[in-house]
């Protein structure tokens, strides 16, 4: 085969492979105005869930609505400081943020009421096992947002430490001139 042909081949295989496997960028599916406003709502939300910690009474709840608060604090900066991605975090913003803020709300409205029922107990019981699940939950969703990055990075460095044992750099220096 000739030269020619032969770089045409090359040169098309190389193009295909370009388009098959080349990384797409991850778009946060917002315009600017957009993620500006949910990150806004996010954190009205957020505050609306601080507001309501000075009127719990119970002392584990209100540590877990404060853990729950400052998770919530720290997935909406990582968001605004990284806005691709916000498409891992739409739900959260969107249905955890305002269903937290509901359940929170009845509660406190329970709560003052000091409803000695059957029902309001257990109520009040199922709301305080609810809160440990969603501070859970919103610490395993700030872990997934950094997933990747972790993941990207640890790959990273066995390759880095790779390199520094092939350059003499890291390891056994069995070779090592005296």
């Amino acid at each position: 085969m000739g030269i020619l042909p032969s770089l045409a081949i090359g040169a098309a295989a190389f193009g295909a492979g370009e388009l098959i496997l080349r990384k797409k960028e991850p778009e946060t599916g917002k315009n600017t105005n957009t993620f500006t406003r949910t990150i806004s709502d996010a954190k009205d939300k957020n505050y609306q869930i601080e507001k309501i910690i000075p009127l719990l009474e119970d002392s584990e709840l209100v540590e877990n609505v404060k853990s729950i608060n400052q998770t919530a604090t720290k997935i909406i900066n990582t968001v605004e400081k990284n806005p691709k991605k916000m498409e891992k975090v739409e739900k959260f913003f969107d249905y955890y943020l305002p269903v937290t803020i509901s359940i929170l709300k009845h509660y406190d409205e329970i709560e003052n009421q000091k409803l000695d029922t059957e029902e309001s107990k257990k109520f009040m019981e199922s709301t305080r096992k609810m809160a440990k699940k969603i501070k859970d939950a919103f610490e395993k969703q700030l872990s997934n947002l950094y997933q990747s990055d972790m993941i990207d990075t640890d790959a990273e460095m066995k390759v880095f430490e790779t390199m520094l044992k092939s350059d003499g750099y890291y390891g056994e220096d069995d070779f090592k001139i005296k």
